[in-house]
């Protein structure tokens, strides 16, 4: 034990109600009249007092100063003594307040004082079993039956002091185990609390970007139509209806984008295709809505897990969707290789491209940067202004044997 357990607190309150029960029967024998004037009681408030006393202290041990549980013990000790000298030769064979005294040494003591104390109890007991020989000489068989008595008396409270230890040193250990299972619990209960915290705010994340990703480059497209037709409303009305019938296309579009994106989340992104499929289909979409055809270069030696091909998928249609949108580029490289123990994704673009160190903070930028630091990998961007884009994301691939 490397705490002892505060008795006004643990929840051994048997102990408690053994210790009245065993404190009542010796005050019942202190104020039971005895045949032999040997035998009587010589100071019967003395005894009782201190046995109240000691009955008293039971109710609040000291747990935490070294200093106040020696005292503590002493005082105990005191009243036992005084309770065996004055309360009679009859007290001395029922040493209750011994086992009670260990009892509560067990209590508030760790192991080596709990060992101390026993030993102190059967080294006193021995010398009030000294006391309780009577004075002048006996025969010789009387003497050795007293002799034998008092042996088998000593033999079995030694007995009894050592079963006591052992239950209580059960006891509290079981109760730490016990205290120490329920501490594991409700930290595992925070943890699983926190964990609940961190995927519904991850899921938020995913949301967000399952949005962004579907839906961002439709409404920007929609929102320039519409400023155009608005502007052209008062002087070209027929360039003006042009553009709102774009604008209507981009807005279905936009409708079907959020359908799509409602059952992206509801399942696989992919919708049960490979990844190389699922590329080849998002470099066709790519072609048809800038004219530009991006040259891919996928080699995949095994199939990759949802876990990675996702997140993959995800980091090439937001990089497409940026190069639509911002880039004015006329040629887009996309490279996929895998060993066996990496993936590399290479995009490039030849466009406009943008200074690091301010646009290094947009959403699409920071989901692809999530994404890859989510399985593990390293997600690094290289452009500087009219030279381009070049994005390289390396991914550590699980083993399996």
């Amino acid at each position: 034990m490397n705490r002892p357990i505060q008795f006004n607190n643990h929840p051994f309150r048997f102990l408690l109600y053994l210790e009245w029960l065993l404190l009542g029967f010796s005050t019942l024998m202190a104020l039971m009249p005895s045949p032999s004037p040997r035998f009587s009681v010589l100071y019967p408030e003395l005894t009782i007092c201190s046995l109240a006393i000691f009955g008293l202290m039971g109710l609040r041990l000291p747990t935490y100063n070294k200093t106040n549980k020696v005292i503590y013990t002493a005082i105990e000790v005191i009243l036992i003594l005084i309770t065996g000298f004055f309360g009679g030769r009859s007290a001395r064979l029922f040493p209750f307040l011994y086992l009670i005294l260990v009892t509560r040494s067990c209590l508030i003591f760790k192991l080596p004082g709990r060992l101390t104390i026993t030993l102190a109890s059967f080294v006193l007991f021995l010398f009030n079993l000294r006391q309780r020989m009577p004075p002048g000489k006996f025969a010789p068989i009387a003497q050795e039956r007293f002799r034998f008595f008092s042996f088998s008396l000593a033999v079995i409270f030694g007995l009894s002091l050592v079963f006591i230890l052992l239950l209580m040193n059960a006891v509290l250990s079981e109760r730490e185990s016990r205290d120490k299972l329920e501490n594991a619990n409700e930290k595992l209960r925070q943890y699983a609390l926190k964990i609940e915290n961190q995927a519904t705010l991850e899921e938020r994340n995913r949301i967000a970007r399952e949005i962004h990703d579907s839906l961002g480059h439709s409404l920007t497209a929609l929102n320039l139509q519409l400023e155009t037709a608005l502007k052209l409303s008062k002087s070209d009305i027929p360039r003006a209806m042009t553009f709102l019938a774009t604008a209507k296309e981009l807005g279905s579009k936009a409708l079907q984008d959020v359908r799509q994106s409602v059952s992206t989340m509801r399942s696989h992104p992919l919708q049960g295709e490979t990844l190389e499929k699922a590329i080849y289909l998002l470099s066709t979409d790519f072609h048809r809505s800038n004219g530009i055809l991006p040259s891919c270069h996928i080699s995949i030696i095994s199939p990759l897990s949802l876990e990675i091909s996702t997140p993959i998928y995800r980091i090439i249609q937001e990089s497409l969707t940026n190069i639509s949108k911002y880039a004015q580029s006329t040629e887009v490289k996309l490279e996929l290789t895998t060993t066996i123990d990496t993936l590399r994704l290479i995009i490039e673009d030849n466009g406009k491209g943008f200074d690091l160190e301010k646009n290094t903070t947009g959403f699409g930028l920071q989901s692809m940067r999530d994404r890859t630091l989510a399985l593990g990998g390293e997600f690094q961007i290289h452009s500087s202004h009219n030279h381009g884009v070049k994005i390289l994301v390396d991914i550590p691939l699980p083993r399996y044997k």
